[in-house]
């Protein structure tokens, strides 16, 4: 075994060979001196040119307990206390030279004597293996403590200190001994500690510790510092050393004087004895070893070079301490060589760091922390939004109120019923009891303070109104005073619920003020990284400014190692590329040309030929380096700085304190663009950091090169060549190609934009590629990328560029060859821009004004914009010219100005100003597209994103819906990193009241979303005791705080109810979370909380509802509509607002039997028993009928699809409202190739029930459709609107929401170019088709029939027969003798049809029973007997198709002819069919049965001849509709109400007009018939074209109403004739007229 002294007096032995170190256990102390002395008798007796190999140890340990304290049995120790004999020992060595006496020539002539170093003085074993500069960031500091050392058994082990035969490299003294070590040079050459491995474990270095100075070699140090040799020499060598070649491989700032260097520093052995500005410096750190902290004042001077030092590794990778500074991903990485590197193994860091050590590194590399690495656009952001925050200080409680104020909504007439009153009850502290007294809709909240306080104060001039504020009881908002009470959307649902309005008068004092800004929060620094610690974002920094430097500290280790022995660098080089390697790695494996090329340098440099002449060694090269090595490392370390910068500067956030005077260039080089003639230019390089899969899956790769503006291809895209994979360290596509666009830079706008995607070319024999289809040859997009051409300076973009690549999720999926990509991993595309700085200047033409004949036109600008022939430089002057002296739009016209198709800064500068001027309650029903509209800016300091945090900073509404749309606009893998840096700022700026909130929140749905995955992902049976479980952890949650909740800021609960906290029985299982009020005086609190299905949507689809709302509220019309909040808190998981006492459809059907979606009287008789007076259920009725219209309008034009009856719900106060909108934008749910929802939108024969007030038509159902009519109506007049608030959310992310083809759907359905009276005939003709259909009723029934797995099978009393109350069987009843037809009977209940009488006769009775059943009830029974008996062979059933009329009576007698057969049939068939319960509950008598007016009630004979006109009697009134325009006339008729017919039955009337005087009758017009209605909705256009007004108004119009009938003439009921005259054709007149008997032409 070769022994190898520490240093330290502690030996280690080494095997000879490589292999495992065998475990030694502690030698003694007698020992261990025995074998010290024999080695050093050994060396002595074979003069080796070499200094003593061991030593004993300056310090003894004071404890000997160490000895034995080690758990590292692997690794070779020697423990053992300095004994007296070895101190003897080394001072008899010194005791040779008496230093005293010793002149400076003769220390002269022993320094230049070679064999100085071995027969005159012997170096003190101290010094063995140390760096003697303290500058050296290798440096180590000396431990007293026992020595760790993991050997190295690859190669054999070098002289500590050599001298010749090596060659020496350039010192001070001929004997190659050099005082002022280069910091290149300064530790010993060593075996490296790299090695070819797998690293899983990288091994450590062999570490020696920094000596202990006794007084006698301070004293020889400074008699060397006195001598003429090396103030000749060793001064000026030893500084051209560390300011040359150190200069070039370190970053070592230039100070700005001389620096004044003590007689030792130039050995740099005496730390302490620095300027005193270096005891403030944190002392450096190198990666691969410990670092020396200072310590306060030392006794001796030495003493701080006595440190407690740790273990470290030596592998080139950044010291075991900053592990907490770096964020890694753990996904294994492509490996280089062998097994697989991943991110954590080449930085092997224990969580131990602390931010001082960090600080030290990154303090010696200040160059990481220059302008140079900066995002300046990052700092420039940072500078405004300090500006702005200075503009709203902490005190100004007009912006800075620390409350939420109550959102207001303006709507006509205060609520739509002439501003009026409702009755208010404030509570005061004063008063025990709650003030209540009723006032006005349209007072304003002023003067309800007013009016309370009243009560306590008899003075009121003594009382400052303006310090009282009213808050809401049972939420934590204020309502605003200097509105009307009616404006507040608190209010507006406390009148729609018909609740109390219940109000808490508050001093303003003692409001509650904790999310209020404090004077710290104006004076802390913007850090945009600060506070995203519990945000999810998709890419994690891989490293820090402070893991860089470790990294640095490694890389320079190796460096050091490498120059300082000449004859093992053909292996320290080794480790030189590793610690690039990693570096490399730890930089998402971006290796730049010049890496690659100076890595090619170095491995050839140190293959070439070396002269040991010492007068070759002694000079340096002709380009002032030592050695082509040397050079070559030069080289590799520029490389490695500049990648670092360029990661910086690309990738991590800037520092702190950075202002953009540091930036300030000088730009005398840069030309304008506008006179430049040269083709835009770029070099595309390579892609960095492909998964492993591409590399088999994938051939070729190719990207394509498009520039765009205004979402448009400004020339036809590049295709660049086809390259396949290229591999040095890790595998990269590599193009190193020109692209070459062949137009000017001068015609470029100002926002172009580069476009990048990737394509890959599938590998045909690849068997695991990861497209399964076979079939498919074309390429595939791998991934895309964009840029702006011109940074936020307006200046050309050049330099190289790293951009991250967006890929979809389906690109990294795992494939057969192993494992996929992991999505926090980004994949890099490294360009090169234009060489030639340009800048585009601002416009310096003077802008000339000229005509535009369409601004009489306002909101047609976008138009205007969109049609501009260029956008390039010379045509900016004319644009802007029209832009700044066009009318301001609306702000909700200017949300157009900001889609994607307009790109330009100044553009949609002018439409945010716009868009200033709305209120902050309008600008939140418009936050989610202004998020998404951030996407289309071209940099990050824009007008948009100020004007969002500007209302942040005065709103905490604003402040809380924009953090948690931010924190999901993260998620976006394109965009992410632009709303990170956003949501760092809103986290800066919001305060910490508000920051704390809004982490609470986060961390409550942390807890949640985990608690609902649970749930969902355990069986049926174990899911309560999940939940209750889970429900105990978040109830710990809120023992130590309240929490306000995510769906809105008002809301604060303190605890869970767990008692009322469950789960619901769908597929998501989401929960709900029941929690109690913070407020005394508030209500439970119930929201839903779902996982596994993304919420955007639905919060998209509720917004357009809500907008919807708005809108009909402002022009007068109150549907009612039913509004609840939802917010997505993450991907795939979010909160939602439970209306209370609200039932879904299906509840409430299934209470009359699974067939209940085929009853008409559910609904009624559910709302029935919640509103047992009368005046209540016509209330509930109206609610119904309101609400249901809305709901109409609103699910046609947004397409909701997957209307089954447990997405539609009904409160008992009659309000329907809709839920869960998963599938919208008429993406209806399939089962297979069968289109689920067939109908326009849901309005079944349960509905019309509940509107008509029974089973017949009536005015009721008028109302409704002319509701509908006008709220879809209303919605067109802002169609821009939907689609433009649609087209920003295009590129949100959402499935069904992707790109044109959607909002083509909602174009057509709002139908923009039709007129409002072709409309309302085109959403009346959508509500019969929706009423008629059948098929909305059998998806109802499906769904029942599907949900019985989660309610249960029916139980016996429920119905198995539509018409019948429950099910009968034959114990009951009693068996059936007998039964057939009897006869047959007309009935017009509610429309004209034939009931069969069947005689039934039962055992035990001697009289016949007869009961009444329609031809639909017979085929029902046979429907259902078929279904439950499939193998008995039933008698057939007679055909329901009938030519002609159905309902006449020559079919009712065939048909009772038929049916009796059937029966008879029936009858005799098995016993299994004749006493099954089906056929019991059919002949069962009900309550229709049991009436007389069913038997004697027969209908009168139609034999009579027709009703003359001028002896019937003509009651009722039509709704007629005139309009004129284009030389035609429009007759739309509307409604008729209140027919009669003389014979008692319900009508079947139609409309039939004339123009008279018409003697050829050509003017005749008439409508379609309506069918046994005496309240017919018509809704058509009779048109009458090519007249002239003059002609008109000479002409009239004879109206008649008839009734059509099949077997006899028409009935006519009534009449008007109008003169045209009297009306003004200018306009439209809607009218109801009164119908007459007049002459029937």
């Amino acid at each position: 075994m070769a022994h190898i002294s520490s240093g330290n007096g502690f030996k280690f032995d080494r095997p000879a060979s490589p292999g495992v170190v065998r475990p030694k256990g502690i030698v003694g102390k007698e020992e261990a001196l025995r074998m010290e002395v024999d080695a050093l008798n050994k060396i002595k007796r074979e003069k080796r040119h070499t200094l003593p190999a061991t030593a004993p140890s300056v310090n003894p340990l004071p404890n000997p307990s160490v000895q034995t304290s080690t758990s590292r049995q692997e690794k070779d120790l020697i423990v053992f206390s300095e004994s007296e004999t070895q101190k003897k020992e080394q001072k008899d060595k010194f005791e040779d030279i008496d230093l005293e006496k010793l002149t400076k020539e003769e220390l002269e002539k022993l320094l230049l004597d070679d064999s100085f170093c071995v027969s005159q003085m012997t170096r003190p074993s101290s010094l063995l293996g140390c760096n003697l500069s303290a500058s050296y960031p290798g440096g180590h500091a000396f431990s007293p403590s026992s020595f760790h050392w993991t050997p190295t058994p690859t190669h054999a082990q070098t002289p500590i200190f050599p001298s010749a035969p090596f060659p020496k490299p350039p010192c001070s003294f001929q004997n190659g001994f050099s005082p002022a070590l280069s910091t290149f040079i300064s530790l010993p050459a060593q075996p490296t500690s790299f090695l070819s491995f797998t690293p899983i474990q990288p091994p450590a270095a062999l570490v020696y510790p920094q000596p202990a100075i006794t007084p006698e070699m301070a004293k020889l140090f400074d008699k060397i510092a006195s001598t003429s040799e090396y103030l000749k020499n060793g001064r000026s060598s030893s500084m051209e050393t560390e300011l040359g070649s150190v200069k070039s491989l370190e970053p070592m700032p230039q100070p700005s004087e001389p620096p004044s260097i003590s007689r030792f520093e130039w050995l740099d052995l005496d730390p302490l004895n620095k300027r005193k500005e270096v005891e403030v410096e944190e002392a450096p750190t190198v990666s691969s070893g410990p670092f020396v902290e200072e310590s306060g004042t030392a006794k001796d001077p030495w003493d701080a070079v006595l440190l407690d030092e740790p273990e470290v590794v030596g592998n080139g990778s950044p010291s075991a301490q900053v592990k907490s500074k770096v964020t890694l991903a753990t996904q294994p990485r492509r490996a280089s060589t062998g097994a697989a590197v991943t991110r954590s193994q080449s930085l092997n860091i224990p969580a131990t760091s602390t931010d001082h050590r960090s600080t030290n590194v990154l303090s010696k590399y200040s160059i990481l922390e220059e302008k140079e690495v900066q995002n300046l656009e990052v700092v420039a952001f940072c500078e405004d939004i300090s500006k702005l925050r200075s503009k709203f200080p902490h005190d100004d409680l007009a912006t800075n109120p620390g409350y939420v104020l109550s959102p207001v909504i303006t709507q006509r007439d205060a609520g739509g019923d002439n501003g009026g009153s409702v009755k208010v009850s404030i509570e005061i502290s004063d008063s025990q009891q709650p003030v209540t007294f009723t006032c006005d809709v349209s007072s304003p909240v002023d003067l309800l303070i007013m009016q309370a306080l009243c009560w306590v104060h008899d003075d009121l001039n003594q009382v400052d109104l303006s310090s009282y504020v009213l808050k809401v009881c049972g939420q934590e908002e204020v309502l605003q005073n200097k509105h009307s009470l009616g404006s507040h959307e608190y209010v507006q649902n406390c009148r729609k619920w018909e609740t109390e309005i219940k109000l808490q008068l508050l001093f303003l004092s003692t409001m509650r003020r904790d999310l209020a800004r404090t004077a710290e929060d104006d004076i802390s620094p913007i850090v945009l990284e600060k506070y995203l610690g519990l945000v999810e974002r998709p890419f994690k920094e891989s490293v820090t400014r402070e893991g860089l430097a470790e990294y640095l500290e490694g890389y320079h280790k190796q460096v050091n190692l490498c120059l300082q022995n000449e004859s093992t660098q053909y292996k320290t080089v080794d480790n030189v590329v590793q610690s690039v390697k990693n570096l490399c790695c730890a930089l998402d494996e971006v290796e730049t040309p010049a890496i690659s090329d100076a890595i090619k340098k170095l491995k050839r440099s140190v293959n070439l030929p070396r002269t040991r002449s010492p007068e070759v060694t002694s000079t340096r090269s002709a380009n002032g380096y030592a050695s082509p090595v040397e050079e070559s490392l030069t080289g590799l370390t520029d490389a490695v700085y500049e990648l670092a910068k360029l990661y910086l500067r690309s990738f991590c956030p800037t520092t702190p304190g950075c202002t953009m005077e540091e930036f300030m260039e000088d730009r005398r080089d840069s030309k304008e663009a506008s006179g430049s003639t040269e083709h835009l230019q770029f070099t595309l390089f390579a892609v960095h950091g492909i998964p492993a899969t591409w590399v088999s899956s994938f051939e070729k790769y190719y990207l394509m090169c498009a520039l765009t503006h205004n979402n448009r291809n400004l020339f036809k895209p590049v295709q660049s060549k086809k390259v396949g994979t290229y591999k040095s360290f890790f595998y990269h596509i590599k193009w190193d190609e020109l692209i070459n666009f062949p137009i000017s830079v001068a015609l470029l706008p100002l926002e172009a934009m580069l476009s990048l995607s990737l394509y890959g070319v599938l590998n045909q024999n690849a068997n695991n590629s990861p497209d399964s289809n076979k079939q498919r040859k074309g390429p595939e997009l791998l991934g895309k990328v964009s840029m702006p051409l011109f940074d936020f300076r307006r200046v050309l973009s050049r330099g190289s560029k790293l951009l991250s690549l967006w890929t979809s999720p389906q690109v990294l999926q795992p494939g057969a060859a192993g494992k996929g990509k992991n999505p926090s991993e980004r994949i890099i595309l490294q360009v090169l821009l234009f060489v030639q700085e340009m800048m585009i200047l601002s416009d310096k033409q003077l802008l000339w004004d000229q005509r535009y004949y369409c601004r009489d036109y306002q909101h047609s600008l976008p138009k205007i914009l969109a049609s501009a022939p260029s956008w390039d430089w010379g045509s900016m002057g004319e644009i802007h010219s029209l832009l700044h002296h066009w009318p301001p739009l609306s702000p909700v016209s200017a949300l157009e100005l900001l889609d994607s198709k307009f790109a330009d800064t100044e553009v949609r500068k002018v439409a945010v100003s716009w868009i200033e001027s709305s209120s902050d309650d309008e600008l939140a029903d418009y936050l989610p597209q202004l998020v998404q509209a951030v996407k289309f800016e071209c940099h990050l300091n824009n007008a948009l994103v100020i004007f969002l945090l500007s209302r942040a900073l005065g709103n905490v509404n604003i402040a809380h819906y924009l953090y948690w749309l931010l924190r999901d606009a993260v998620q976006d893998p394109a965009f992410g990193q632009r709303y990170d840096r956003i949501l760092g700022v809103l986290l800066c700026l919001c305060g910490t009241g508000l920051r704390t909130e809004l982490e609470k929140q986060t961390r409550l749905v942390q807890l949640l979303g985990a608690l609902a995955e649970k749930v969902r992902q355990a069986s049926s049976s174990t899911r309560q005791v999940v939940l209750l479980e889970g429900l105990e952890r978040v109830q710990s949650f809120f023992q130590k705080n309240s929490c306000r909740l995510p769906i809105t800021p008002s809301l604060v609960g303190k605890e869970l109810n767990i008692k009322a906290c469950s789960f619901f029985n769908s597929n998501a299982v989401p929960l709900k979370i029941a929690l109690v009020n913070a407020d005394p005086l508030g209500d439970e609190i119930n929201v839903m909380f779902k996982v596994g299905e993304d919420l955007r949507q639905d919060m998209l689809a509720l917004q357009m509802i809500r907008i919807m709302d708005r809108i009909w509220l402002q022009e007068g019309l109150d549907l009612r509509i039913v509004n609840f909040k939802c917010i997505s808190t993450g991907k795939d998981k979010g909160m939602v607002e439970l209306v209370p006492s609200s039932e879904t459809l299906r509840k409430i059907q299934v209470e009359n039997g699974v067939t209940g979606s085929f009853k008409d009287k559910p609904l009624a008789e559910w709302l029935r028993k919640y509103n047992p007076a009368e005046d209540e259920y016509e209330k509930a009725s109206e609610n119904f009928i309101y609400t249901c219209a809305g709901c109409c309008v609103a699910t046609y034009i947004l397409g909701i699809c997957d209307r089954h009856n447990d997405n539609i719900m009904l409160r008992s106060t009659g309000h329907m409202f809709h839920i869960d909108f998963g599938k919208f934008l008429g993406h209806a749910q399939m089962i297979g190739s069968f289109k689920r929802d067939r109908a326009p939108f849901v309005l079944t024969s349960d509905m019309a029930y509940v509107i008509n007030g029974g089973e017949r038509p009536t005015s009721r159902f008028q109302l409704f459709v002319d509701l509908c009519s006008q709220a879809y109506n209303l919605i067109r007049k802002h169609s821009n609107l939907f689609l433009n608030l649609l087209s920003l959310m295009t590129q949100s992310g959402l499935p069904e929401l992707t790109g044109v083809q959607d909002l083509k759907y909602v174009y057509d359905a709002l139908q923009p170019q039709t007129t409002d009276a072709e409309a309302t005939i085109f959403f009346t003709r959508l509500i019969e088709s929706s009423l008629g259909s059948v098929a909305t009723k059998f998806n109802f029934f499906i769904h029942n029939l599907a949900q019985l797995r989660f309610s249960g099978l029916p139980s016996n009393d429920e119905p198995i027969l539509s018409f019948a109350p429950r099910t009968y069987t034959m114990k009951q009843d009693g068996r059936i003798r007998d039964a057939s037809v009897f006869s047959f009977q007309k009935r017009y209940n509610p429309d004209k049809h034939y009931t069969y009488v069947i005689r039934i006769l039962r055992e035990g009775q001697n009289e016949p029973q007869f009961v009444f059943r329609t031809f639909d009830e017979f085929q029902e029974l046979h429907n259902k007997l078929t279904i439950l008996f499939p193998l008995w062979k039933l008698p057939g059933f007679p055909s329901k198709m009938v030519l002609g009329r159905t309902h006449i009576k020559d079919v009712a007698s065939k048909r009772k002819v038929e049916l009796s057969s059937y029966v008879h049939n029936l009858m005799r068939s098995s016993t299994e069919v004749t006493q099954c319960d089906i056929i019991y509950t059919f002949f069962h008598p009900i309550a229709r049965d049991d009436k007389t007016e069913g038997v004697e009630g027969l209908s009168k004979t139609p034999d009579m001849p027709p009703v003359s006109p001028t002896t019937g009697r003509v009651e009722g009134e039509v709704k007629l509709s005139v309009s004129y325009r284009n030389s035609t006339l429009f007759i739309m008729v509307m409604h008729i109400k209140d027919l009669i017919s003389n014979d008692g039955a319900d009508p079947n009337p139609y409309v039939k007009t004339y123009l008279l005087p018409d003697p050829h009758k050509t003017s005749k017009r008439k409508t379609k018939i309506a069918r046994k209605t005496r309240n017919p909705t018509f809704n058509e256009m009779l048109v009458y074209s090519g007249y002239s007004k003059e002609t008109l108004k000479q002409r009239e119009l004879q109206l008649s109403v008839l009734s059509a009938e099949s077997l006899r003439e028409n009935c006519y009921l009534g009449g008007i004739t109008l003169s045209l005259k009297d009306f003004d054709l200018s306009r439209e007149t809607v009218k109801w007229y009164k119908l007459t008997t007049v002459p029937y032409f």
